[in-house]
């Protein structure tokens, strides 16, 4: 064989060689890949080289797995716009993000706006030294979301070599994209004729001159407050003129109007697209009327489906365990009765869960009606109400310690015994009815997944949101016993009754014990220490009084007056000046205040905001598992993060009013702050340090 190789030999190892150099001439065109969470993303260029131009014509590529999205500048209801922070050699400022006409996405009620699968944004960039080598490096923020959303944090990277800027193979793509990115209308054929402001909805009406209209739709961008929902269209004969009624769903305020208002318009059609800022009209609108700030139907629905399932979920949190494991140990001392008995015994305890729910939802809607600050769990940073509610869970002790079996009459044993299985009675009605009720004053303090958004919508609307979803989250927490109540048979698979029961009554008896006790320490930090020692003192005496009463009957009443005497105590210890709540003392948690946190940010600092109350049985779980352990803790006691605590033990408006900013109206509510996250990234009620973190560097 020749030392020299055959011509087609050649031919081969030439192609081969062109082959192995597309990767690096794409990568000249094309930074690489830089993936996180569902997500992944790269700068392209529309040129090989950056030539003598002033402007660079970049884009940055996104591609999202299947069901997740990332967000719009303006991304609605929920969610962050991209954030790009540049480490290169160009121009202060000399960048500029440009944003395709985005998708709505509607989910229970919440209107938002994005991109799922793939979204290239154009990008342009003003290099410091035109013609010369270009060696960009940006770190890009993205929220990407499905059930859940995650922030994403990417350093992305491209190489521009010097020479002749003649179009690369993204050129084409990148032009498609950019013609999406949406301009005044005349390329579109599109048309904004008139904005009317009328009472409950904006009405738009558009004009098309190139083809008739499909799916029109508007996006509003208008000033802080003012949300809206889906259209309702309205399409002229022709198709070629369109009427689109954008429902309020949030306003800044009752009497609040959009008359004369700056507002920037972005009207979408299939491929089409325009954007035009415009001056609102002075009213108008022939839509039929709705109450400002009502939900869409769909929307309603889907936010009571919301309602319900986090209804469901608080029967599993620590505040209301308590009750159902009483109704448990109660379904197996039924075991022989007859199923109408205990079918009866379970609708009440029901009826008891959503007639609370619908007393709360009246007087929270009432107290909104007042003018007053509300929210979820604010009858804990009553006094009074606290003292009531350790009587009552002293009673339930009591009672199923054996204290007062035969001794009290038969209607005060039903009502603070009823459905517990210590008496030889049959629980009466009243009884269950009331261990609802107890169930409903216990679970007011946790939150809950999904309670959140579902109490957030409520209390933002008018009466008839509010009541249907308080009334749907009570059938939530009701579920178990309706469930009881539907099919009876359920008390023959728990063992018979023995033994085990005695054991069982103790038990819980020492678990309502400590409820009380914790009840008196939140007393404490509202009213003060002595009054609470008396308190206590006076709980304890009664206690004491019941178990002798077991012999001397005539002691049974001394006991409960006992008892009762911490109302008028609590009472009068709360009517003096209760002041502010107090700031945190020692570790790394600061006092909060919204100037505060501004302060911080202005800094450069990365904020952890915490609002929590000593009644918040759910923030202490959370502080215990996340807030007080690493990694959290050591970013907190570094300083590398600025831990901001917001105590609502007791009424505070501005905190009341920080928590509304966010649609929030419960606690525990945690946000984080930072250069890049300047309005703060709310997190969800149940926290993870993996979930703080990534808000963290997102934030930063």
């Amino acid at each position: 064989m020749s030392s020299r190789a055959p011509w087609p030999w050649r031919l081969a190892a030439c192609l081969i060689l062109a082959l192995a150099a597309i990767p690096a001439l794409a990568r000249a065109e094309a930074g690489p890949w830089g993936s996180g969470p569902h997500t992944k993303a790269r700068l392209v260029s529309a040129v090989t080289a950056t030539g003598d131009l002033a402007s660079l014509p970049l884009g940055l590529e996104v591609e999202l797995d299947p069901g997740w999205k990332t967000y719009w500048r303006s991304p609605g209801d929920a969610g962050l716009p991209p954030g790009l922070t540049f480490k290169g050699p160009i121009r202060e400022n000399g960048w500029q993000l440009s944003y395709p006409a985005p998708m709505r996405f509607s989910l229970f009620g919440l209107e938002t706006f994005g991109y799922h699968d793939t979204v290239l944004f154009p990008l342009t960039v003003e290099p410091a030294r035109p013609g010369a080598p270009l060696a960009l490096s940006v770190d890009v923020n993205l929220l990407v979301c499905a059930e859940i959303c995650i922030p994403v944090d990417l350093p992305l990277s491209i190489d521009l070599p010097a020479g002749p800027a003649t179009p690369s193979a993204d050129a084409q793509r990148l032009a498609i994209w950019r013609a999406r990115v949406p301009g005044n209308g005349r390329m579109a054929g599109l048309a904004i004729n008139s904005v009317a402001v009328g009472a409950d909805a904006l009405t738009v009406n558009l004009s098309s001159s190139d083809g008739t209209f499909r799916t029109p739709d508007v996006i509003v961008e208008a000033p802080s407050g003012w949300a809206f929902g889906p259209p309702e269209r309205q399409l002229a004969a022709d198709g070629r003129q369109a009427t689109l009624r954008l429902p309020y769903t949030g306003r800044p305020d009752a009497g609040a109007s959009l008359a004369g208002a700056a507002l920037t318009l972005t009207v979408t059609d299939g491929d089409r697209a325009m954007e035009e800022a415009v001056t609102a009209g002075a009213s108008g609108g022939a839509a039929a009327p709705m109450a400002a700030g009502a939900l869409a139907p769909a929307g309603l629905f889907s936010m009571l489906l919301v309602a319900l399932l986090g209804g469901f979920i608080l029967n599993f949190m620590p505040c209301v365990l308590p009750v159902l494991s009483l109704k448990v140990a109660s379904l197996a001392r039924l075991q022989g009765a007859a199923p109408a008995k205990v079918r009866s015994g379970f609708l009440a305890t029901a009826a008891g869960i959503i007639v609370s729910f619908l007393a709360l939802g009246a007087g929270l809607a009432g107290l909104k009606s007042a003018g007053a600050a509300i929210g979820w769990g604010i009858q804990f940073q009553q006094p009074l109400f606290l003292a009531f509610m350790a009587v009552v869970v002293s009673l339930f002790a009591c009672n199923l310690a054996g204290f007062f079996e035969i001794l009290l009459p038969r209607r005060i044993v039903d009502a603070v015994s009823g459905p517990l299985p210590v008496t030889g009675r049959e629980p009466g009605l009243a009884g269950s009815f009331a261990a609802g009720v107890f169930a409903t004053l216990l679970a007011t303090p946790c939150s809950a997944p999904f309670l959140g958004t579902a109490l957030g919508f409520a209390l933002s609307r008018g009466w008839s949101e509010i009541m249907a979803i308080f009334a749907v989250l009570g059938i939530g927490l009701a579920l178990p016993y309706l469930a009881v109540a539907a099919v009876p048979a359920v008390a023959r698979l728990l063992p018979r009754p023995g033994a085990w029961m005695l054991w069982l009554k103790r038990v819980l008896a020492l678990a309502l014990a400590g409820t009380a006790l914790w009840l008196l320490s939140v007393l404490a930090s509202q009213i003060g220490f002595l009054p609470v020692l008396l308190a206590g003192g006076l709980l304890v005496l009664g206690a004491i009084l019941f178990a002798l009463a077991r012999r001397r009957q005539r002691l049974a009443l001394p006991a409960l007056l006992a008892m009762l005497a911490i109302l008028p105590l609590a009472f009068f210890a709360a009517s003096g000046d209760r002041g502010a709540n107090a700031p945190a003392q020692g570790g790394p948690w600061l006092p909060f205040s919204t100037e505060a946190v501004a302060g911080d940010v202005a800094a450069g600092k990365v904020v952890l905001v915490d609002v929590t109350a000593d009644w918040c049985l759910t923030c202490k779980v959370n502080r215990k598992l996340v807030l007080d352990a690493q990694p959290i803790a050591g970013l907190l006691a570094s300083g590398a993060v600025t831990g901001r605590l917001a105590d609502w033990t007791n009424p505070d408006d501005g905190i009341a009013a920080y928590l509304a900013s966010f649609g929030r109206y419960g606690i525990p509510f945690y946000a984080v702050y930072g250069p890049s996250a300047p309005q703060g990234i709310a997190l969800p009620e149940l926290v993870t340090a993996e979930t703080i973190q990534q808000a963290l560097a997102k934030a930063r």
